[in-house]
């Protein structure tokens, strides 16, 4: 009888166990799911290079479609410094994170106070049409109204300005280099600003916007800001990423957005009536596009 007992005991007690590592695995299997689907709607990828690889979209949204060779392919596929690199200012000072940017692009800016806020959204549209061979498209207004034309920079022509007048001469044999092409660009950026780049841009719907296009305000200071990537949910809500230089000449960055940390570095216009950054304000109407 008493060895039944602890025989039954025994049964209970190994029934009860293996219970009990069921219940365990179950739970584990639970929480590694957990993990697992946490993991995929992170948005941050630290290891990501480019602004796609780096910056998931939240759940429910899907990245917009963009043609092969567009320019909205162009800067969603911009390369990052790595993670946790700071943006650096012309003078190699470091722009300290705080509430303002996530990551920084890989962008050489030169050593002078040249590369603020319209040269960063300049220099990538030069860098996209330089990158497809559309040289005779790269052209830009100084303040004065003159039209820069890398065409002529790539004949051997340089620019000669005085006062508030400027003239091609005649100044070297025809090149069309890298290093060529952005000594133009710092002829740009010398010249242009916010004042003349508002003026090249027309004006787009907020409802239509898209990668590439920019919201900016024109003055002195001014400012703008570029979208470099952007994702839609299946009612249409949009979100996008922004980026931008400042004063004094620095590196572009990706902005944090300071409205709504859940989806930051993402932004939606759902439910505002202006665009609120880290360090400009604008209006919807400001959105602007390339020709």
């Amino acid at each position: 009888m008493k060895k039944r007992i602890i025989l039954l005991t025994l049964a209970f007690l190994v029934l009860t166990s293996c219970n009990n590592m069921n219940e365990n695995s179950k739970i584990e299997e639970a929480e590694n799911k957990t993990s697992i689907e946490k993991e995929d709607f992170e948005l941050l990828n630290k290891e990501g290079k480019t602004i796609s690889e780096r910056y998931n979209t939240p759940e429910g949204f899907e990245r917009i479609d963009v043609e092969e060779g567009s320019f909205g392919e162009f800067l969603r596929n911009q390369k990052l410094k790595p993670y946790g690199e700071k943006a650096l200012y012309y003078d190699s000072r470091e722009k300290p994170f705080g509430s303002v940017y996530d990551s920084v692009l890989d962008v050489d800016i030169g050593n002078r106070d040249l590369h603020q806020c319209a040269d960063a959204v300049m220099l990538l549209r030069a860098e996209y049409l330089y990158s497809m061979g559309k040289y005779d498209e790269i052209e830009f207004n100084f303040v004065s109204g003159f039209e820069a034309k890398y065409n002529e920079w790539i004949k051997g022509n340089r620019i000669k300005i005085e006062g508030n007048n400027a003239n091609y001469y005649k100044a070297t044999e025809p090149s069309n280099t890298y290093e060529e092409f952005r000594k133009f660009m710092d002829i740009v950026f010398a010249y242009s600003s916010t004042l003349s780049l508002e003026k090249e841009l027309e004006s787009v719907d907020i409802d239509e916007m898209t990668i590439g296009d920019v919201f900016i305000e024109a003055g002195s200071p001014g400012h703008a800001e570029i979208i470099v990537d952007m994702a839609e949910n299946e009612n249409g809500e949009k979100i996008f990423l922004l980026a931008q230089s400042y004063m004094p000449a620095q590196q572009t960055q990706i902005l944090l957005n300071p409205n709504d940390e859940k989806i930051s570095p993402w932004y939606s216009l759902e439910g505002y009536d202006k665009l609120v950054t880290p360090q400009w304000t604008f209006e919807l109407n400001q959105l602007k596009r390339f020709n």
